[in-house]
């Protein structure tokens, strides 16, 4: 869903990072300096000629040292066989898992959507993608989806776990109802697919690649999201569990070509949180889904393994917990974490929260 913004939202330290990252931060444009330098006739011992130098050599190394660190924790990509992949995105009817389905739909490739709500869109170009009636939540859902889509498409080579809802209540205002439904979606989901689909990627001869998106309130907690929060920080420990068993001596056959992609974004424009308003259009930009749906796509494609953070605080924000506990707090405060979600209640009723699931009334 895109959204309204003025000019100055798209100024952010994200941009700013950007561009630092691609022109002096770039191994390529460091090394241009003392080139340049040299080519005017300035004496290789000099000063300024020197210290460019060890400036260029420092951004090369540390650029090594990232692509290395890469390669050892998470080793060579995978390669992928199009005409044999099949992708599964759970929660796809609406906003992130809608815009990958598009994505993948328009290049042809075979895409199976599990959601408990039909997705609107144009049919032309997206012959590919088929939508399955199902319920993440509960595992036999999750199995009778399984059988329908290897009898349709084939054996699930891709699994893109999206699905995700949002209570929004403080602590006390939760029901039963309430905080059951959160973990049935918003954690056991993961589980189930896993089980159900996992078997088959450890069989191909290709491998699998399974994306979790999670949260990066899953690191830090916020206010009225106590149920949430619980959920993705759960999600993150599995995924992570999930990599060591991989990574394990004792893992499955077929394991050492299982790709694993963690996506801890930060607040997404869609409808599962409208209402809500970004503290800092700055340090703390609303990512909009395509960009963030681009880049799973990308590390996908690449068959790569790794972690997608969106936006740059989303990368940095365990520091937090390093600083003494009233920092900590002073810097929430600052931040306007815990009075984010003020404006979700007045948008409970006129939005589906869901992406992936239909929205719970809310009273």
């Amino acid at each position: 869903m895109a959204s309204h913004r003025k000019w100055y939202d798209y100024l952010t330290i994200d941009l700013v990072a950007l561009i630092l990252q691609r022109s002096i931060f770039h191994p390529f444009i460091a090394w241009l300096i003392p080139l340049c330098q040299r080519s005017i006739g300035a004496p290789g011992d000099s000063i300024q000629v020197l210290s460019t130098t060890f400036y260029a050599s420092l951004i090369t190394a540390l650029w090594l040292f990232g692509f290395l660190d890469r390669k050892i924790a998470y080793g060579q990509p995978r390669e992928l066989d199009w005409e044999n992949e099949v992708v599964v995105i759970t929660g796809g009817a609406g906003g992130l898992g809608k815009i990958m389905a598009e994505m993948y739909g328009m290049r042809g490739v075979s895409v199976a959507l599990l959601d408990v709500r039909e997705p609107e869109w144009e049919s032309e170009g997206m012959a590919g993608v088929k939508f399955y009636r199902c319920d993440v939540g509960k595992r036999t859902d999750a199995e009778k989806a399984k059988g329908q889509i290897e009898k349709d498409l084939g054996p699930v080579t891709i699994l893109i776990n999206n699905a995700g809802i949002v209570n929004g209540k403080p602590l006390l205002q939760l029901s039963d109802e309430d905080i059951q439904r959160n973990f049935n979606i918003n954690l056991l989901s993961h589980f189930h697919t896993l089980r159900t689909f996992l078997p088959s990627m450890l069989a191909s001869e290709t491998g699998g690649t399974i994306v979790t998106v999670a949260s990066v309130l899953g690191k830090l907690g916020a206010s009225s999201l106590s149920d949430y929060t619980s959920a993705k920080a759960g999600l993150i420990a599995m995924h992570n569990s999930l990599l060591a068993e991989l990574k394990s001596t004792s893992a499955p056959a077929g394991a050492q070509k299982i790709r694993t992609i963690l996506v801890t974004p930060g607040q997404l424009s869609t409808p599962l949180f409208a209402g809500v308003k970004t503290p800092s259009s700055f340090f703390g930009p609303v990512v909009e889904p395509v960009e963030l749906a681009k880049e799973i796509v990308r590390m996908v494609d690449a068959g790569e393994s790794g972690n997608i953070s969106m936006p740059l605080y989303a990368r940095w924000i365990e520091w937090l917990h390093v600083l003494p506990a009233g920092l900590q707090r002073v810097a929430r405060q600052m931040a306007g974490i815990d009075d984010a979600m003020e404006g979700f209640g007045m948008h409970r009723n006129a939005a589906k929260l869901g992406d992936g699931v239909k929205g719970e009334k809310q009273s």
